[in-house]
């Protein structure tokens, strides 16, 4: 019955850290994207992310997308620096047509610093995408 059971492969979903200038409060933020780079479109994308350490763990943040539309991106949350410091997991889960899918991502700690950042073409930014 096991062998029956197919989980598929996620593809072409990415999760990103961008650092990027804030025109309302005049500051440099560090926010989640997530990049759908499939030719079809996302439905009932949930993202659930937590900090976690040896010794800490954070609430759960969840984040709920009706639609992310083929080929496009949608900033998730702002993140504060100081959880740089723990493991950062995000956990997404979406309909491509009638199958569920999920994928794990992590940061690992101490990986998210500007010299890390590189150019993500999709979202025309500099960030980091995580493992």
């Amino acid at each position: 019955m096991k062998k029956d059971i197919q989980i598929p492969d996620v593809t072409d979903v990415e999760i990103a850290i961008v650092y990027e200038y804030n025109d309302i409060y005049k500051t440099d933020d560090w926010n989640i994207y997530i990049i759908n780079k499939k030719d079809i479109d996302l439905e009932q994308v949930l993202i659930v992310s937590q900090g976690f350490s040896e010794t800490k763990t954070t609430s759960l943040l969840r984040k709920k997308l009706d639609k992310l539309p083929a080929n496009s991106f949608a900033k998730v949350e702002f993140i504060q620096p100081e959880l740089f410091k723990l493991n950062n997991r995000f956990q997404v889960t979406f309909f491509e047509g009638n199958t569920l899918q999920e994928k794990t991502f992590i940061f690992e700690k101490d990986t998210v610093k500007e010299g890390a950042l590189r150019m993500i073409p999709e979202l025309k930014k500099r960030g980091i995408l995580a493992n």
